[in-house]
């Protein structure tokens, strides 16, 4: 085995590595919104610190910390705060899957009729095309970072909810009318909810 003589030689790995791909690409559209770094070939995208406006979907609270503009469509990621009281119906995405890393607190999901419980540091993925559901259990709120993949999600969930003035104040469970309003708003974003 031949020694090392020189710093610069412990730096390099021993077996010859391909530089890696970038996964994105860069888009006019994107360019204002993203800073790239390049890093042994490959590249990432840090969103500039943008607005954090909170909407609030039902009982649950959406910080948006990457949408698809950001990243040519790939992926959203949300911070989601779900409320005690109520989850969203249950409902199938046709265009996307959804997948939970719960970050505190312990959510309740059935999926495909099957339910079950997830706390936090648990992954929880909900292919496309399986109805689901999910609600925050224990009788308080729950966080999570909610990925949806491919993006979309950010404009059903700024059209069908409100911007959160006040995070902290849980609002009542929402009245029939506006359910139906909602659900009629998924229906136009690729969101089925099946009747109960």
């Amino acid at each position: 085995m031949r020694r090392r003589t020189s710093i610069s030689e412990y730096a390099r790995p021993a077996v010859p590595v391909a530089p890696c791909r970038p996964v994105l690409q860069r888009t006019p559209a994107s360019r204002r919104d993203e800073r790239v770094a390049t890093h042994t070939g490959s590249t990432w995208y840090s969103p500039r610190q943008r607005r954090r406006e909170v909407f609030r979907l039902l009982t649950d609270l959406h910080t948006f910390r990457v949408v698809g503009d950001d990243i040519n469509g790939a992926f959203t990621g949300a911070e989601l705060t779900a409320g005690p009281e109520l989850g969203p119906p249950p409902h199938i995405h046709r265009n996307n899957d959804e997948s939970f890393y719960i970050l505190e607190g312990t959510f309740e999901f059935s999926l495909a009729g099957q339910a079950f419980t997830a706390g936090a540091g648990a992954f929880v993925h909900l292919p496309r095309g399986v109805v689901h559901t999910h609600r925050a259990s224990g009788g308080a709120p729950a966080r999570a970072l909610v990925i949806q993949s491919p993006a979309g999600v950010e404009r059903f969930i700024e059209e069908a909810g409100a911007s959160a003035a006040d995070p902290t104040n849980w609002p009542a469970p929402p009245p029939l009318s506006e359910l139906e309003r909602i659900v009629a708003i998924a229906h136009n974003h690729g969101i089925e909810v099946p009747p109960v």
